[in-house]
């Protein structure tokens, strides 16, 4: 880790910040203390497996994590707890370094734990799946009022997912599905229209955070040379999923999905709607199942959140941005513990907006979508 990025961790870190709102974060990784920490989870046949075989990915090494070099989860360098377990593993250090300096009123769990929904074996996956939600109730979401649940599942095999949204709609410490942006196919594809339609029916949301392993190159030219050019990826797979999702008529099916974009940035979208308006415009009759220009369809039916935080020289620019796309339609997250964690008082230093608008990005908007008190 490089020392700029130590200073802007420790800048970000653990002090307190401007409590005038109260925060929904609606992006924060709990990771396991232990490798076998799922376990108590799992049935016997997956425990004996999992020890056993372990997981199957679609390209070797990807469950390794790039930078900083083998640090658990991307995690910033003062995130670890005073016990010596990896970051994101306690709560009670979550709560003195982040929740409550930040004054998080509600924080939406991603849990990145062993990718169940990149299993080769699906299964596995979907026992996995299973075993990540109820660690979520047992460690995290029993223990702390404020967290909330995001569903887990294996968006490969729509009837393992269905079945796993069918078990956990209901429970109301589940505010959202989780899915990887990077699935086998583009996330329009019928093949997922099942997951959507049970999404649909149950008014949750679906939480697209940025990573996946589906086994291709990072980017449209090949695979990159640079960690720089990986990461910059995550930006091209939400372009595309919007894409995939509006022209292939997902919305017109299913008008009332709801869909995040997390961890994705936020500057790039207005241009991508120009830019699809445009070529609407010309080649419709390809699409004649498309009602309306794919710009109304991305406004009405994406949200997406603040980190990682677009940094322009001008602030003006990133404000006008922020116009462009909807202030009504981005939420505030902080991707703690990572090491591009946005603290609130960061995000708000860096937004040139009024009041109100800032209210709605950093709570107002996720208490509307998640339906939160």
């Amino acid at each position: 880790m490089t020392t700029e990025l130590l200073e802007r961790a420790a800048a970000q870190g653990p002090a307190p910040q401007d409590t005038r709102l109260k925060i929904v974060d609606c992006d924060i990784h709990p990771q396991a203390a232990r490798p076998d920490e799922l376990h108590a989870f799992l049935p016997e046949r997956w425990r004996d497996y999992m020890k056993t075989y372990g997981g199957f990915f679609r390209q070797p090494l990807s469950d390794t994590l790039s930078h900083p070099r083998m640090a658990p989860d991307v995690a910033r360098a003062d995130a670890w707890p005073p016990g010596g377990k990896p970051p994101g593993s306690d709560l009670a250090f979550m709560r003195a370094q982040h929740l409550d300096p930040n004054n998080v009123e509600h924080g939406m769990l991603m849990p990145l734990n062993r990718g169940p929904g990149n299993q080769r074996n699906l299964e596995f996956g979907a026992a996995l799946a299973g075993a990540v939600n109820d660690w979520q109730i047992a460690n995290w979401i029993e223990r702390d009022a404020r967290l909330h649940g995001s569903i887990v599942i294996t968006q490969e095999h729509a009837p393992f997912a269905i079945a796993e949204i069918e078990k956990r709609a209901g429970d109301r410490r589940f505010s959202q599905i989780m899915m990887p942006p990077k699935s086998l196919e583009p996330q329009g594809r019928r093949r997922y229209w099942p997951i959507y339609e049970a999404a649909q029916a149950h008014g949750l949301p679906i939480a697209l955070h940025v990573g996946g392993i589906n086994g291709y190159p990072a980017t449209a030219s090949g695979s990159p040379s640079y960690y720089i050019e990986e990461h910059h990826s995550n930006v091209t797979a939400m372009q595309s999923l919007i894409t995939s999702m509006v022209i292939e008529g997902v919305f017109e099916q299913f008008p009332r999905l709801k869909i995040v974009l997390v961890e994705g940035g936020i500057a790039w979208l207005p241009a991508l709607k120009w830019r699809l308006d445009k070529h609407w415009k010309r080649l419709k009759s390809e699409a004649p199942h498309l009602k309306r220009a794919p710009s109304e369809y991305i406004h009405d039916h994406f949200w997406l959140t603040t980190q990682p935080l677009d940094e322009p020289d001008d602030a003006g620019d990133l404000a006008e941005a922020f116009e462009l796309v909807g202030c009504g339609r981005i939420m505030f997250s902080t991707d703690y513990p990572h090491w591009d964690f946005d603290a609130p008082a960061f995000v708000a230093d860096k937004l040139k907006l009024s009041d109100d608008k800032m209210a709605r990005i950093m709570g107002g908007n996720a208490r509307e979508l998640y339906g939160l008190s």
